[in-house]
């Protein structure tokens, strides 16, 4: 697990930071658009794939450890 948390801890690209705020937030709005608009600021895709995977794991456990808080 501590592991899957240091590689999710990369620092963004500040170009990402609107795009991976959404990611965290509020994942299922993201549209292709925001991809686009990432695309033409010179972000690889590759970039945006990498960044959107860290950026939903470390969400991901940001909320499994508050979980495990609340539970005990």
């Amino acid at each position: 697990m501590e592991e899957l948390r240091a590689l999710a801890a990369v620092e963004p690209d500040p170009r990402l930071a609107g795009y991976l705020a959404k990611v965290r937030r509020a994942a299922y709005t993201v549209t292709d658009a925001d991809v686009r608009a990432l695309k033409e600021a010179g972000v690889t895709e590759d970039e945006i794939f990498e960044q959107t995977v860290a950026a939903a794991v470390s969400e991901g456990l940001r909320r499994w450890d508050a979980a495990e808080r609340v539970i005990g």
